[in-house]
């Protein structure tokens, strides 16, 4: 991967502000995702790792984590139990999923990627019927939250509650979700997808936090709190042609994202931190803007209003194996983007490869103006087996 470097931008400014870098930045990474189940009988086990290897100009780092490791009981058809670290990847968003109480956030750059889990446990009852309605599926689950035990998940030494009831009624499917506990805000949603024609599916989620926290900061560097009730949403639809293009569009309301103007103050606070390095040689203000960027504005889109376009195209003009793609992730109220080409090849057996590029426009004190490069590219080698 190597980076164009913007050097006048507010977060290369607060992560290099004490380095040397020329114009290019590059970086590597490797992983290895090992993946297995035993099955016998009503007992089936599943077990997925994941090894990071970055080199970067932090240095050199790796690191092992384990993403599921489960144990599924089906004693009948229509009922599962299962125990352990898992992904339950609720939502029927492409880019974002706000119902995704229970999982942690996607990256919208890369939303096919493998997630790492929560330690739950989760039963799973199914029925089906005649009729308008089809299908329905209950799903209560458990999320233990301690010292050593889902510590990311919230405040500690609790153990809470979520659920799914999952409808196919009419043809289309429809969920209802919650989370209940105190390691993290009430939050209850619903989503639902259906296809209209063969070709084309529309599909939504909507959810409501009780009693969110969001903490921002001024310009002048003082800091702020808000509690409200956030209420997020996405609308999506995705179209395939007859000749194997696919368009997902998405619009999100991200309900506890940073307003325009807030972003614009913590990009302004950042830019005064660095001037004030420049001329006083102490970094004691850009050591606080550092963490206030881990904690709050260092997530991916964390302003309130995005639009989501992907267009792929497979096998283009009868050439074999290649599926070229662009996609885009605007923020709607500042108006910066994110675009990306790309291309992948497929055909050799188990090998796929992709080169992608990435160019980011905005003005400054905008999301994307204010990322610390102005382009991207990587190329990217997966080998399955």
């Amino acid at each position: 991967m190597l980076y164009w470097l913007d050097k006048d931008a507010a977060l290369y400014q607060l992560r290099f502000y004490n380095r040397e870098e020329g114009h290019t930045l590059p970086e590597y990474n490797a992983a290895l995702q090992l993946e297995g189940g035993i099955e016998k009988g009503i007992t089936k086990l599943f077990v997925r790792t994941n090894t990071a290897y970055q080199n970067s100009y932090l240095g050199t780092t790796s690191k092992t984590t384990v993403y599921e490791a489960f144990l599924s009981l089906k004693p009948a058809p229509s009922l599962t139990i299962d125990a352990g670290k898992k992904t339950l990847k609720w939502g029927k968003g492409y880019a974002w999923n706000p119902v995704a109480f229970v999982d942690r956030p996607k990256n919208p750059d890369e939303p096919d990627l493998n997630l790492e889990g929560f330690v739950v446990a989760s039963v799973d009852y199914i029925k089906s019927f005649n009729g308008p309605l089809k299908t329905i599926s209950i799903t209560p689950v458990l999320i233990p939250v301690s010292e050593h035990v889902n510590e990311d998940f919230g405040e500690t030494n609790h153990l809470n509650t979520a659920g799914k009831i999952y409808l196919l009624f009419y043809d289309t499917d429809i969920d209802f979700l919650f989370l209940a506990g105190a390691s993290r805000p009430s939050q209850y949603g619903m989503d639902f997808s259906r296809n209209i024609t063969t070709n084309l599916e529309i599909h939504g989620e909507f959810s409501h936090i009780d009693d969110f926290t969001r903490s921002y900061i001024g310009s002048n560097g003082s800091s702020y709190q808000t509690v409200y009730d956030a209420t997020s949403w996405l609308l999506g639809l995705r179209y395939l042609t007859e000749k194997d293009t696919t368009y997902i569009l998405e619009y999100y309301r991200n309900g506890t994202g940073f307003t325009e103007q807030e972003m614009q103050d913590y990009f302004t606070f950042v830019h005064n931190a660095y001037d004030s390095y420049l001329s006083t040689g102490n970094d004691a203000v850009l050591q606080k803007a550092a963490a206030v960027t881990e904690k709050n504005y260092g997530r991916a889109n964390v302003g309130q209003r995005y639009l989501y376009l992907r267009v792929s195209r497979k096998d283009p003009f009868d050439i074999l194996y290649w599926t070229p793609a662009l996609t885009m992730i605007a923020n709607a109220e500042d108006r910066s983007y994110q675009l990306s080409p790309e291309v992948a090849y497929t055909g050799i057996t188990n090998l796929e490869m992709r080169l992608k590029g990435t160019v980011l426009a905005g003005d400054r004190l905008s999301e994307y103006g204010e990322k610390p490069y102005d382009y991207r590219v990587e190329l990217r080698v997966r080998y399955y087996f």
